[in-house]
């Protein structure tokens, strides 16, 4: 065989090596996002579901009464959405409360004529039947501290108007909290479940973290790369979110979710 032929063989076979490389990186990374919706969604279909309409609603008892003597408060609660979007994502919501004042509780949501909406729910109420996780919490003078703040970034958010709520990529109820604690430098993560989450609120599409500890690089929610120490390494395709947390060691799964040490406390 002549040199230029081996050549010729040479370079097929590591032709052939390459594309064999890709396709299966391919199809691992196409299955790393959908077995585990696929699995969640089996999950769901196989569990009894509450009705819409009369789904427990009431307070999950997370909060201590407000009395005229009890600290400040600051909650971020996620709870799995409603009918089959509970597959993929959770909704989140704050609670704020000044010390010895009442519970002061925002959401956006696409349900009425304005998506930020206060007190249209108990602070720590079930939502729709599913019991709420805390995020972040800060209590005292930790609380104080940063309800100021929070406020503000709550009159500053841009999408408020009647038809901003999107469900997906966002403008939603997590793109709404991503942005507060963003304004208000809440040292937490949303889950990565909070689909939402990586719409830029500002309308960049590089900028910092949520929590001001990474940078995050997205194409208007639909895919996302996010870096931060408390955020970890997040890939975000088409909403579903893999990756890894390095702070408090876990893998995140699309549909599934965190696996591994709590991210709160």
């Amino acid at each position: 065989m002549s040199l230029a032929a081996k050549d010729a063989a040479s370079a097929s076979t590591r032709n052939m090596k390459s594309r064999g490389w890709r396709s299966r990186t391919t199809r691992g990374f196409a299955w790393l996002y959908a077995a585990p919706i696929l699995v969640n969604a089996g999950i769901y279909n196989a569990s009894p579901q509450p009705d819409f309409w009369t789904a427990d609603r009431s307070s999950a008892g997370l909060l201590p009464a407000a009395t005229q003597d009890a600290p400040a408060i600051v909650r971020i609660y996620a709870a799995r959405t409603v009918r089959w979007r509970g597959i993929f994502a959770v909704h989140t919501w704050l609670v704020v409360k000044d010390a010895g004042g009442a519970y002061e509780r925002y959401d956006v949501t696409a349900f009425g004529r304005d998506p930020l909406v206060r007190d249209r729910f108990e602070a720590d109420a079930r939502w729709f039947g599913k019991t709420p996780e805390t995020v972040f919490a800060a209590d005292g003078e930790d609380a104080e501290k940063l309800i100021a703040p929070i406020k503000a970034a709550i009159e500053a958010y841009p999408h408020r108007k009647f038809g901003d709520y999107v469900v997906w990529p966002g403008p939603n109820s997590n793109t709404f909290v991503a942005h507060v604690m963003g304004a208000a430098g809440i040292g937490a993560a949303l889950p990565s479940l909070a689909i939402g989450k990586d719409f830029p609120s500002d309308g960049r599409w590089v900028g910092l973290t949520p929590s001001r500890t990474g940078a995050r690089v997205t194409l208007n929610g639909l895919a996302a790369v996010t870096i931060g120490w408390y955020e970890g390494v997040e890939v975000n395709v088409l909403g579903g979110v893999a990756g890894i947390d390095i702070r408090r060691p876990a893998i995140k799964l699309p549909a599934l979710g965190r696996f591994g040490v709590a991210a709160w406390p």
